[in-house]
């Protein structure tokens, strides 16, 4: 690395905060997240978040992309890692470090992903539960799991994210199926063949939850799982609920019950079970 790179991102460092290494690690796990996002999780006022992200952009830390809204105005700005963002969290894990090229490519293929608004759409869940945890000590996030450290832990399955949630003394693992209206619900229904054969290897039985767009959407799901075998735990709600409330409907349930109160199992502590360490210690 050359010297005067170096010394530019050094004296970055006396301006980074315990709560700016949070959220680049956050962006450097989960890609992109909005202003409000961001707020709820780390901030209580607004525009001491907008203000601080200003600054961490001004330092090159952040960037950030935002489009219009079909019939007039901007969309949220959606904030990822800047240039020396990706740098910065190369540093911390020991990765190479990117050139500029590399850190600009990267936020470029972002803002165009076709699957931007379901990238979205998955981390506002794990937003709504850590903003939920601010307001209740009682209740903590433990592991939250992008789709691909989920695929690569898991190695079957295709989640869009994993998940510990704690209440008090309970956890319960979960994994995520963020539904926006894009597949027949007949592919999503076959996803959870993928999830029965994680569980016949041992691996934790946790319940796939299906958050979905529409009440409507929700009631047609339910009516394929009536219609499959139980092997798999499965609940849904709707992406206007709460996740940490009663809002979850069991499969073949009538009552909707709070995410703690879901069935959990870890699974056994067998080599490609990434809950237990290689003495069969549970393992967060």
């Amino acid at each position: 690395m050359p010297q005067s790179r170096s010394a530019s991102l050094l004296t970055i460092y006396p301006h980074i905060t315990s709560r700016d290494r949070l959220l680049l690690q956050l962006l450097d796990d989960h890609q992109v997240l909005t202003t409000d996002q961001i707020q709820r999780m780390l901030f209580h006022a607004r525009r001491t978040c907008q203000i601080r992200l200003g600054e961490l952009a001004a330092l090159g830390l952040l960037d950030r992309f935002r489009f219009a809204r079909d019939g007039g105005g901007s969309q949220p700005w959606h904030w990822t890692l800047g240039h020396h963002g990706h740098r910065f969290q190369a540093a911390a894990h020991q990765r190479p470090e990117p050139t500029l090229r590399t850190s600009r490519q990267t936020a470029q293929r972002l803002s165009a992903n076709p699957h931007l608004a379901h990238l979205l759409t998955t981390n506002e869940f794990f937003v709504r539960l850590t903003a939920h945890a601010r307001r209740h000590p009682e209740t903590r996030l433990d592991r939250w799991w992008s789709e691909s450290l989920t695929t690569k832990q898991y190695r079957t399955i295709t989640a869009d994210g994993h998940g510990l949630w704690s209440v008090d003394d309970t956890t319960v693992g979960f994994f995520l199926e963020a539904d926006t209206g894009t597949e027949p619900l007949t592919r999503v229904v076959a996803k959870l063949d993928r999830y029965a054969q994680l569980i016949r290897r041992g691996g934790p039985r946790y319940p796939v939850l299906f958050w979905l767009g529409s009440e409507q959407r929700e009631e047609h799901l339910h009516r394929l799982l009536r219609a499959r075998r139980g092997d798999v735990a499965v609940a849904t709600a709707t992406h206007t609920s709460e996740p940490a409330d009663a809002v979850w409907l069991p499969a073949a349930a009538t009552g909707r019950i709070r995410l703690a109160a879901l069935p959990s199992d870890h699974g056994q502590p067998v080599a490609d079970n990434p809950n237990y360490d290689d003495d069969g210690t549970f393992v967060l």
